[in-house]
């Protein structure tokens, strides 16, 4: 039996030696009636830094645009040439918020008058509260009160608004010019440079005078707009020379 086993196994073909592994198959044989398989090409990596600039972004054909865009270290964080965190373009606001800013007796009222403006103040809304033009306890009252009053105005897109108020410092104008900015619409003042003398005098002749000791405390406390607060235009109105000379009687418009 193991006789007739050793002459079996002796008379078995052996399978052709496998010189090619073009299928991606151990043990397959070559067959000679076919093309021989292609075989890739591997050339030597190139450097980093290309002598050629045209080997970095491929030629673009005029009038088109090529873009790169660097993607961020988290996929969940937008890139920043990425169109998510570009700022959208300005848009035109939606109208203009005017403050006056001047002593009293500089001639802020008058200067509405001769545009025909009713604007919001304050003398306005203490002779409405109070029935007193004159009443300065609730001050704190009458200004929220007034600051309600133009974002009812701004919440219904009217294209123009004023503030008749001294508006002395910074600070005080800052509230308005805020609002008016987070609203969409364009803060603009209006700046009476006129001396303190001059504004005085006027004092003296009025029906309701304020304290002189008041006038020079709060001409110590006047500081003129910029447009670092937030003002897209400044005009300055100035009173005319004792001689008449016109050089300080324009309105000047500093936008």
């Amino acid at each position: 039996m193991r006789k007739w086993m050793r002459e079996r196994f002796k008379r078995r073909k052996k399978p052709s030696e496998n010189v090619s592994e073009a299928t991606g198959k151990i043990g397959q044989a070559i067959d000679p009636t076919k093309p021989a398989p292609l075989v890739p090409s591997y050339p030597d990596a190139p450097s980093h830094e290309p002598e050629d600039e045209s080997a970095v972004a491929p030629a673009v054909p005029r009038g088109k645009k090529y873009e790169v865009e660097t993607q961020p270290d988290s996929p969940s964080t937008p890139s920043a040439d990425s169109p998510i965190n570009k700022q959208p373009s300005q848009k035109a606001p939606k109208g203009v918020v005017v403050l006056t800013i001047g002593l009293p007796g500089s001639g802020k009222t008058t200067w509405y008058k001769r545009r025909g403006v009713t604007p919001l103040s304050s003398d306005m809304l203490r002779t409405i509260l109070f029935d007193n033009i004159t009443e300065q306890r609730y001050q704190s009252l009458v200004f929220s009160t007034l600051r309600s009053l133009l974002r009812a105005r701004l919440v219904a897109r009217m294209p123009w608004n004023y503030v008749d108020a001294t508006n002395l410092s910074p600070k005080e104008r800052k509230q308005w010019i805020q609002m008016a900015r987070s609203m969409g619409y364009e803060a603009q003042a209006v700046f009476f440079d006129v001396p303190v003398e001059v504004c005085l005098e006027r004092n003296r002749k009025r029906e309701r005078m304020v304290p002189e000791d008041v006038m020079q405390r709060m001409a110590a406390k006047l500081r003129p707009p910029t447009f670092e607060e937030g003002f897209a235009k400044i005009i300055v109105v100035r009173v005319k020379s004792r001689d008449g000379a016109p050089a300080s009687s324009a309105e000047d418009d500093l936008a």
